[in-house]
């Protein structure tokens, strides 16, 4: 396992100039690396977690780079920053490259400054490294039309063309336009949740949830068997497969068409706010990958009021930011319809209990996933043709 990085962002403009100068080769574009497929034949693999390393300008960013590492930490992923490394090293340099080529992916904040005051890029070096070794690069670029301070803006027409440039390259991979800080959090953060479900990547896992290799590979030998009988009973008999998929299509219906109210408790706040109506499906597909290896009902609703909070200027509070009875009634409904199961930690009480995904939700899911796929395809196919 590799090891992350810590501490608070901060540091002064030489010392973030002195880590970023001259890192990493030059490279014409930032491509989108191919999607590495994990399949989830053992459950540890839906609670990875990701280092996700930000970067940007400096100086006149100072506000907005707060606000990242917070939201990917909110996320339960590791934010790592240029300004966590210690910059009197002799071979910092060296020691930035390695540190993005152990994350896992690669944020760009992009406003109207291009480099530092000799021209040179610290931040295109940096997705330089992260686009050789096949990082995905998610880019946050703002709007032209958001308002800016003159001061903060580039005069130089060379340093101008070249930033226009970059963020044409930027483009070209998963990016999101951003006007003010608050809209910065609630791009970031859908941006950074559909990557992480569109490109997977190996992440990484506590010590003591690592499988044995012995037991690993017994896994895999019965989810081998089980794949092939599955083929065989499709192929012996196409009316239970028939079954099978009006059964995904009637859950999948259920699903979409009801929704449930969640209100928000905000820390300081003195009552709930913000009700907010959800269907079950979008719920249903954020809660999947938490509930491979278990989550408890105060931990989902820690979970739930994090990345459904509405009003990304206020931080909800830690226990049970959302209504502990909405949540066992979501629960409860997602297990008469079989897709998950309720156990009991080491103490039975009514706040102890497990909510775990059963071996049909993570099916349902997975006939979700490849028709959000087939749609996309579909879409693509028209757009060319057309």
């Amino acid at each position: 396992m590799r090891g992350g990085q810590g501490g608070k962002s901060g540091g002064s403009g030489k010392r973030r100039r002195r880590l970023e100068r001259g890192v990493g080769p030059k490279v014409r574009d930032f491509p989108r690396p191919p999607s590495v497929a994990f399949a989830p034949k053992i459950g540890y693999y839906f609670s990875m977690k990701y280092h996700i390393f930000i970067g940007s300008t400096l100086d006149d960013l100072k506000s907005e780079r707060r606000e990242l590492p917070r939201i990917v930490t909110e996320l339960g992923h590791t934010p790592v920053m240029a300004d966590f490394l210690d910059g009197s090293a002799g071979s910092v340099s060296k020691l930035l490259q390695k540190t993005i080529e152990e994350c896992d992916y690669f944020i760009a904040l992009v406003a109207h400054r291009y480099g530092g005051p000799d021209g040179i890029s610290p931040l295109f070096g940096e997705c330089a490294v992260a686009a050789r070794k096949g990082i995905p690069v998610l880019a946050l670029i703002i709007d032209d039309k958001a308002r800016w301070k003159p001061a903060k803006r580039e005069t130089d027409e060379t340093l101008v063309r070249r930033l226009d440039e970059f963020k044409s390259k930027l483009r070209g991979g998963p990016f999101a336009t951003w006007s003010n800080i608050p809209d910065l959090c609630q791009k970031a953060q859908s941006l950074i949740v559909q990557e992480l479900s569109l490109n997977s990547r190996p992440g990484w896992v506590r010590a003591d949830r690592i499988i044995d290799p012995t037991v690993a590979n017994e896994i895999s030998r019965l989810s081998s068997e089980n794949d092939d009988l599955r083929r065989r009973i499709v192929r012996d008999d196409g009316a239970s497969f028939a079954k099978l998929q009006d059964e995904e299509d009637r859950a999948l219906k259920v699903l979409a068409l009801n929704k449930v109210t969640l209100s928000f408790y905000y820390a300081p706040g003195d009552n709930w706010e913000s009700p907010r109506q959800f269907r079950y499906i979008r719920i249903f597909k954020i809660l999947v990958p938490e509930l491979v290896l278990g989550k408890t009902t105060s931990e989902i609703s820690r979970f739930l009021g994090t990345v459904l909070n509405p009003d990304l200027d206020r931080t909800v509070r830690r226990d049970y930011p959302t209504p502990s009875n909405s949540i066992k009634k979501i629960m409860t409904d997602f297990s008469l319809l079989k897709l998950v199961k309720c156990t009991h930690g080491e103490e039975k009480h009514a706040d102890n209990e497990v909510w775990e995904i059963t071996e049909y939700g993570k099916e349902l899911y997975s006939a979700y996933r490849m028709r959000q796929l087939d749609r996309a395809l579909v879409k693509k196919a028209d757009g060319e043709t057309a």
